[in-house]
């Protein structure tokens, strides 16, 4: 048995983002089921786990670097790298909250992780959401997170160790959490608690797990042992019941109801989720503390839900209105926004939908390094999935865009030898919930770009997907890239500023300038033969470098077709790929 930690060091902190998100992966299911406020989108339990998965990610990143072998890395290291990973991967209105609910907490943490620490570490993240969020609202995941930070402040008279306040703040949540029907009107006449309040309890309960070594008992699911129903919007705005697992819900009838009166919600926001702002907007933005004072005036007065969390110049906003491009704009001018993220509830959450849309037989969804193509793999009917550098998508993302391209049978295009571990757990995830999915291990976007061409849904799954695979791996590709250091490759030594061009992985040539390298690594590609040469180009290379390229396709090699995409914002300014 390993042994049990007495203060949250950065092994601990590890562990505890490793249970929590198999924990709120075991519930996101359930939490979804129950998402009835500020909007019924039923996406709160995968947003949470979207939101840790990428915090998760961070820390192990930092373990990964860490280069002594001897010492784990230290706390401070491990707990920013949660908060900074919370930060830029935050999804919902759920996920931005438990963003800064981390944060709060890794800023004390950081000076350390004993039991009087953790109390102030509650407290803080309790505040710092709060203040995060334009319009507080009890019976909330704010309530809970507040809760929680009391219950573990009242055990301090006890001189209580790490254990004790974790688990006084772990039933001060549940204790709050089947309270939140009695606080919110919309959760009490729907007899469902608070979602993003469970999805806070799931991850206090893997911090039980942590410094305890034993998992929490969850309790029955309401008062009377029934299932507690989940709300479903419809076109009219009504609520209907279905039963799903779950939270104990104190005053829960057996039918579901509330046993008292609902208590009456907030004015401003619709809550059962047929009115209100039409999109959801996120992004991050790099901005100083004042010109986000001000974003949060006047995106305050162009929606609700509003919440914007982060510092030290970079943040994360997440509002609902009806004007998305106002919004955006308003990001524009306080600062830079990037990763914007869009969503328009009527078609994407299910909003005005009575009865779901059959499922199409076959989808693919491909992982792409930019816009451009993106935009060209959608065009052929795939369902794409950008990979930004340096922000390489998480196996959440991919399964949301597998449920996303709604089919029954899925190929996907990883396009990544780095992706392959974090796609076959998508893909394992995805069967546990039905869909057929096959993983073509393609490593490079110009192989997914060639595995689309030939794909064709009328015929047989196993048949497309192999003639799929078979295009994939007659494809060789190459990649220009810029040295960032001395270094000694393949080719030999290069310096910093130097053009590399990588082949099948590997750097086989090391050129001053991108004309030059790129000719080279084409020469030697259709050395070995070839029929088709494509080549992806970068935002920033100008069109004058892919008519030179196909002209020497043309003059030094007879009957050879050369194809150009422009791939916008991607890690490498040209892609190769021969056929």
């Amino acid at each position: 048995m390993p042994q049990l930690p007495d203060d949250l060091d950065a092994v601990a902190v590890r562990t505890w983002c490793s249970l929590a998100l198999e924990a709120l992966g075991r519930e996101r299911a359930e939490i979804d089921a129950i998402n009835v406020y500020p909007i019924a989108d039923g996406d709160t339990g995968t947003n949470l786990y979207l939101t840790l998965e990428s915090a998760s990610a961070a820390v192990e990143a930092v373990f990964a670097a860490h280069e002594t072998g001897a010492t784990a890395p230290a706390t401070a290291d491990a707990v920013r790298a949660m908060a900074h990973g919370a930060l830029i991967g935050a999804r919902g209105n759920s996920g931005t909250i438990l963003a800064q609910l981390l944060r709060g907490m890794a800023g004390v943490l950081a000076d350390g992780g004993d039991a009087a620490h953790l109390r102030l570490a509650l407290t803080s993240a309790a505040d710092a959401a709060r203040q995060a969020v334009a319009h507080p609202v009890e019976g909330t995941v704010l309530t809970v997170a507040a809760e929680a930070a009391e219950a573990a402040e009242a055990a301090r008279g006890e001189a209580p160790d790490l254990r004790t306040v974790v688990t006084a703040a772990y039933e001060g949540a549940r204790a709050a959490l089947a309270r939140t029907p009695e606080q919110l009107a919309v959760l009490g006449r729907a007899g469902v608690v608070d979602a993003g309040g469970r999805g806070l309890v799931a991850v206090l309960g893997a911090l039980v797990e942590t410094v305890t070594g034993q998992a929490p008992v969850r309790g029955p699911r309401t008062a009377s042992g029934n299932a507690a129903k989940a709300p479903v919007t419809v076109d009219g705005g009504s609520v209907v019941g279905l039963p799903v697992g779950g939270t104990p819900v104190e005053g829960v009838t057996e039918g579901g109801l509330p046993a008292s009166a609902p208590v009456e919600g907030p004015p401003d926001c619709p809550e059962d989720g047929s009115a209100g702002p039409a999109f959801e907007v996120i992004y991050l933005l790099e901005a100083r503390d004042e010109q986000v004072a001000r974003l949060r005036t006047r995106l305050d007065a162009l929606g609700d839900s509003l919440v914007v969390v982060g510092g030290d110049g970079l943040w994360h906003v997440h509002v609902h209105v009806d004007d998305a491009g106002a919004a955006v704009e308003a990001g524009v001018e306080a600062g830079r926004p990037y990763r914007i993220r869009i969503t328009h509830f009527a078609t994407e959450s299910g909003h005005d939908v009575r009865v779901q849309a059959e499922p199409a037989q076959r989808a693919v969804v491909v992982v792409v390094p930019g816009d451009g193509l993106a935009g060209l793999c959608t065009e052929a009917g795939a369902t794409t999935v950008i990979a930004r550098p340096g922000e390489p998508p998480a196996s959440g993302e991919l399964v949301e865009a597998i449920r996303r391209a709604h089919a029954r049978e899925v190929v996907l295009l990883p396009n990544d030898a780095a992706l392959r571990h974090t796609a076959a757990a998508a893909a394992e995830q995805a069967r546990t919930e039905g869909v057929r999915v096959a993983l073509v291990p393609t490593r490079a976007a110009v192989q997914g770009i060639a595995a689309l061409a030939v794909h064709e849904p009328d015929r047989g799954f196993d048949e497309d997907v192999v003639a799929m695979t078979a295009a994939a791996g007659a494809t060789r590709y190459a990649e220009l890239a810029v040295a960032e250091r001395q270094s000694w490759t393949m080719a030999g030594i290069c310096q910093a500023g130097d053009i590399l061009g990588l082949i099948d992985g590997d750097v086989a040539v090391i050129g001053s300038d991108v004309p030059h390298t790129a000719r080279t690594v084409l020469d030697r590609m259709l050395a070995a033969g070839g029929e088709l040469v494509t080549l992806v180009l970068g935002e920033d290379v100008p069109d004058a470098l892919a008519d030179a390229l196909e002209e020497h396709v043309r003059e030094g090699h007879l009957a050879v077709d050369t194809v150009v995409y422009r791939g916008g914002h991607q890690r490498a300014p040209l892609l190769i790929g021969v056929e």
